[in-house]
């Protein structure tokens, strides 16, 4: 199934994790397609952003905006760690127009992505009650992707995308909702504790 498409959150609660590059590697050669797209998630990184924001007043907005930037310190530290296996070939990408034509494994520039979606109906709040997963979705539809896969580091409840039950933010589920019946396209979301996968 080569003409499927898949978006692949990666989250920032695995970017600590040693054999994160390798087992990535692994479970992508499961996936049954060759148009993968990665997002990479916040982590640490944000969590610094978010930090100074408390401690400085930065204010939403402008944490929005460092926020996405430094996702894509995200996305390039994900290139490194993919790097390490020859096989990936991995490229973080900023021309978004043709990411289903990149060689290799593309990892979008989250930062670039927001700036070029800021003009289109549904854009994301500048608010720390949208996270990574959020960005996904939207990312997921826009590139009108069939799958969204998100790989997390805690274990998935049946009704994981629920309000509440701290998965995944508050406006995902809107996002999947709304943006889904706007296109109209449906989007296939699963979310996969990654540390527990034994592939």
């Amino acid at each position: 199934m080569d003409d499927l498409k898949v978006v692949v959150k990666v989250g920032g609660s695995l970017f600590d994790w040693p054999a994160l590059g390798q087992r990535l590697e692994r479970w992508l050669k499961t996936l049954p397609s060759n148009k993968v797209l990665l997002v990479p998630g916040g982590g640490p990184t944000v969590d610094v952003i978010r930090n100074l924001d408390r401690r400085h007043g930065l204010g939403e907005e402008s944490a929005h905006w460092l926020a996405l930037r430094a996702l894509t310190l995200n996305a390039h530290f994900l290139a490194g760690a993919l790097s390490l296996r020859r096989s990936s070939r991995p490229t973080v990408i900023a021309d978004s127009e043709a990411v289903w034509d990149q060689p290799g494994l593309p990892i979008l520039d989250p930062f670039r992505f927001a700036q070029e979606d800021e003009d289109r109906p549904g854009r994301l709040p500048h608010s720390w009650s949208v996270t990574s997963d959020s960005l996904a979705a939207r990312v997921a539809l826009h590139f009108q992707a069939q799958k969204l896969i998100l790989l997390k580091s805690t274990d998935i409840p049946k009704d994981w995308m629920k309000v509440g039950r701290e998965i995944v933010d508050p406006c995902f589920e809107e996002i999947i909702r709304t943006d889904s019946q706007a296109i109209g396209s449906t989007l296939e979301v699963s979310a996969l504790n990654f540390r527990e996968w034994r592939g």
